[in-house]
């Protein structure tokens, strides 16, 4: 059987780690066990950090300790030359990296609670040609086809 590839923005990691009974938090643990194949690229590590740095400090343990127990795969960021090729796909620049990071590992879903730039856009999926959906959408698909 071929493993789910999911991969998730930061929006999704950052929510896995902070709650203990999410969807995100759900999925951190699939791939903790194997379950599923958990995919990120190094902008979503970044931004990540980033965000619990300015937010919630005291959890940029919990998130670099859900980075080795959960089993990422970490794949490289495009160029900036990729990134600017792209640019259509998302209103916001920011989002282009994930996108592509996505598309490159061929992932079976793309895990966001960023409902603005992708989840209430439906031409971002169209464009891109993933799955986006919310990490309880995916646990649910999950469920289905598992």
């Amino acid at each position: 059987m071929t493993t789910v590839n999911i991969f998730l923005d930061s929006r999704a990691l950052i929510a896995g780690v902070l709650s203990a009974n999410g969807a995100a938090h759900t999925l951190l643990m699939f791939g903790e066990d194997e379950t599923i194949l958990l995919t990120i690229n190094e902008w979503v590590v970044r931004e990540s950090e980033e965000t619990l740095k300015r937010k919630s400090p005291r959890n940029i343990k919990a998130l670099r300790n859900s980075l080795l127990t959960s089993k990422f795969q970490i794949v490289p960021d495009p160029s900036d030359e990729e990134i600017q090729a792209n640019l259509y796909l998302v209103e916001d620049r920011d989002d282009v990296p994930v996108l592509l990071a996505a598309i490159k590992a061929r992932v079976d879903s793309l895990a966001t609670h960023d409902h603005k730039h992708f989840l209430d856009d439906p031409h971002v999926a169209e464009k891109s040609g993933l799955r986006i959906r919310t990490p309880g959408e995916v646990l649910a698909w999950l469920r289905e086809n598992l």
